[in-house]
């Protein structure tokens, strides 16, 4: 036995990294201190530049400014490009990754590194070298006293109140289903369609420049009048903006038609017909700029892609399988007599299911599909807020538990065996 880190006295930390935000705070909370988004912007640092001309032109190149959290993000400056650390799920850009620690570290735990244990949340798919990685800067950058890592389906379950179930997990880049047996994750059988809330973003953004509908973010606007529905909007724009890059412009227009996919699009609770959502009333949403309309058919018709990709005009849209596809899939890829305990547990979290409508449709579509034998049950937590941060809290329970105390990877025995210890006890 190591010694124990966590207990009452020392506060563990839990962090749950994503590609639309990284979730930190103090485990035995029920909820994250901050929610940092996964893009960042990096700047030249001039400032630093001036002072000691004498660096030769690689260092000088190398200087940036990083940009991080919604205030510092959103705030138009001269020649910040938008970044992010993550891709398929994994961290990728280590070096932005480390500057978004340093900041929590500084601003948001404002705490010393060295006191606290650290949980990691990781995807079911992540690499072994990463893992390392990831378990290498904890320990030689940031001193903790004690590390772990564990997939994010383990502890989205454990949020749930489940040890065993099949979780589905729709956030920003993919859906999967990850199937999960007494704390482990059957590797074998994970599936996942890339089909996610940024896929909506793409197709709200597509019909709304279909409709000719001029995005406009809030940035540039100074004022605007009422205007009535459909017409042209009034608008003045913002004097003396800095000359903004193209990759933080075109962020903020994402802002603008995220806000319009959240507030507007629903699913259907049948497959998508228009005689059925022709009788549904239609939504007035209002634009920055002030241009406002109704929307009907087309809140239905965008979000159909999730549950049947089959009508997308992107290639391979064939292939794709839709939600409900996703979880028989991955069931069918488990052992026989595993499958009634999965299709009694389908746990569902992350930030797309909140999507308005989804959790019936998946139920409807999948109550069709599952064998005669087995009883069917979705599991959802009713809040936004637990289902948004579903993996983060099954980490804050984890962490804060007494009898996980022991598992922790101590600073000890990763000085004694260095960074292949994250395989040996994390499974």
């Amino acid at each position: 036995m190591s010694g124990v880190f966590g207990g009452d006295e020392v506060g563990a930390l839990v962090f749950d990294p994503g590609h639309y935000s990284l979730r930190v705070g103090y485990a035995g909370e029920d909820c994250p201190k901050a929610e940092i988004p996964a893009h960042i912007g990096i700047s030249p640092d001039l400032e630093s530049i001036d002072e000691n001309a004498m660096d030769t032109g690689s260092e000088m190149k190398n200087k940036k400014k990083y940009h991080i959290d919604t205030v510092a993000l959103n705030f138009p400056k001269k020649d910040m490009e938008v970044e992010t650390y993550m891709k398929d799920g994994m961290i990728d850009n280590w070096e932005i990754f480390e500057k978004v620690l340093d900041y929590s570290y500084k601003k948001i735990i404002q705490s010393e590194s060295e006191l606290h244990p650290v949980l990691f949340s990781e995807a079911p798919w992540n690499k072994k070298d990463r893992r390392e990685k990831i378990c290498e800067i904890m320990f030689e950058k940031y001193n903790v006293p004690a590390f772990f890592l564990v997939k994010n389906a383990v502890l989205a379950a454990f949020a749930n109140g489940r040890s065993t179930g099949l979780v589905v997990d729709s956030g920003a880049t993919h859906t999967s289903a990850v199937p999960v047996h007494d704390g482990y994750v059957l590797q074998n059988a994970i599936v996942k369609a890339p089909l996610g809330a940024d896929f909506l973003t793409n197709q709200c953004q597509q019909f709304l420049q279909d409709q000719k509908v001029e995005i406009v973010p809030p940035y540039m606007i100074a004022g605007k009048k009422e205007c009535a529905e459909g017409e042209k909007p009034k608008w003045d724009k913002k004097p003396n903006l800095p000359e903004v890059t193209k990759s933080w412009h075109e962020y903020q227009c994402r802002e603008v038609v995220r806000d319009f996919q959240h507030a507007v699009l629903q699913v259907h609770d049948m497959p998508y017909s228009e005689e059925a959502v022709g009788s549904i009333p239609h939504v007035p949403y209002e634009f920055p700029n002030g241009y406002n309309d109704e929307y009907g058919q087309e809140r239905f018709k965008i979000p159909e892609a999730l549950f049947d990709p089959s009508g997308l005009r992107v290639p391979s849209g064939a292939a794709m399988l839709g939600a409900s596809h996703v979880v028989t899939t991955s069931v069918g890829m488990c052992d026989v007599d595993m499958r009634p305990s999965l299709y009694g547990n389908v746990v569902v979290t992350g930030g797309n299911t909140l999507l308005q409508g989804y959790n019936d449709r998946l139920t409807r579509d999948l109550s069709i599909k599952t064998p005669s034998t087995m009883r069917f049950k979705l599991i959802a937590a009713n809040g936004p807020q637990e289902r948004r941060y579903g993996s983060w809290i099954g980490g804050s329970i984890l962490a804060s538990l007494g009898s996980f105390q022991q598992m922790w990877i101590s600073k000890q025995e990763y000085e004694e065996t260095g960074k292949q210890q994250v395989d040996r006890k994390c499974p």
